[in-house]
């Protein structure tokens, strides 16, 4: 994995949470040693140069910020703990002595979804003085952000059904899952739309709306709900799905809606299905009612490489896109 594949912030040796003062500190290191008139590689000081002026400019910054950091540390080849091969995820020191390359060999051994996290790079293995990708308070935290109000009408209702949907993640998904981290309220890396939460665990990447409808029989064609003569619709995921997968060519993204009752029974509504759309995780779009959204993705998650890790890399520019 090159250059090529660093976000700004690696390039500059820097957390997302750093100032605009530690910016120019460390663009100030960098460019002196990364310099063609000191014998560095021109490339390589072209993009500190490029990072610099994006993250010393707070506008583009932001927008940087908001495109998950495109171009970033999503590098095919980066996973952890796959078997049996050599993944190694190269970055740089500290912006103090900006030492270069630096590998660490991620985790090899096959582990399980119920066992407890590991992260990825190890904090155990930051150099003394080298900033950690995001304070590790902050990576172990299952939950962040929060369904947030938008526009003016029908906010109530959707985010009731926002507020289910993530009640129900983190009472029956996250307790089984110790490395689950649950994002809610994020711009969609395409448009000017929204995603209600995404769900990563290890490389897979869960986008997940919500549907609230009536109890009764419905039958999903692949397409829309279809309950007697009345068709519903689930919320446009695709596009947000394929633009999350470019982003992170290293995990397996999928979409999921989860159909809540009106009453607040997880067993329904009754859903029947046509060859090829069970909620397997398979296609690109997964509906079921709450009862089978929770075993469905709950295994999901957990036949991904590597369940128990917690990429930093990924977590990190998914906390970017919170709106």
């Amino acid at each position: 994995m090159g250059e090529k594949h660093l976000t700004h912030y690696q390039v500059l040796g820097l957390a997302r949470t750093a100032s605009e003062r530690d910016v120019k500190i460390a663009y100030r290191k960098a460019a002196r040693i990364a310099h063609p008139d000191r014998g560095g590689d021109p490339a390589l000081f072209r993009q500190i140069t490029e990072a610099y002026e994006i993250l010393a400019d707070p506008a583009r910054r932001q927008a940087y910020d908001r495109s998950y950091g495109s171009g970033g540390s999503g590098a095919k080849g980066s996973r952890a703990g796959t078997s049996g091969s050599q993944n190694e995820s190269p970055g740089y020191g500290s912006p103090s002595g900006f030492d270069g390359f630096t590998t660490r060999r991620a985790p090899e051994e096959r582990r399980t979804a119920g066992d407890p996290a590991i992260y990825f790079p190890a904090y155990e293995d930051l150099a003394a003085g080298e900033t950690p990708i995001m304070p590790r308070p902050t990576a172990a935290q299952p939950v962040h952000g929060a369904p947030r109000k938008r526009g003016l009408f029908g906010a109530s209702s959707r985010l009731a059904r926002e507020a289910r949907t993530a009640q129900l993640i983190m009472q029956q998904v996250l307790p089984g899952i110790p490395a689950a981290r649950l994002i809610n309220g994020l711009t969609a890396p395409h448009g000017n739309g929204y995603m209600d939460h995404v769900l990563v665990s290890g490389y897979r990447i869960a986008i997940i709306g919500s549907m609230l409808v009536p109890d009764g029989a419905f039958r999903w064609d692949g397409n829309v709900l279809i309950h007697g003569s009345r068709v519903a619709a689930p919320p446009q995921l695709i596009p947000a799905a394929r633009a999350l997968q470019d982003l992170f060519p290293e995990c397996n993204v999928t979409a999921w809606v989860c159909v809540h009752s009106s009453t607040g029974n997880l067993f329904e509504p009754v859903i029947d299905y046509t060859r090829g759309t069970d909620p397997d995780g398979s296609n690109t779009v997964n509906v079921a009612n709450a009862a089978r959204f929770v075993r469905e993705t709950k295994q999901f998650l957990a036949s991904g490489p590597s369940p128990n890790v917690v990429d930093l890399h990924v977590l990190d520019r998914l906390l970017g896109g919170m709106y």
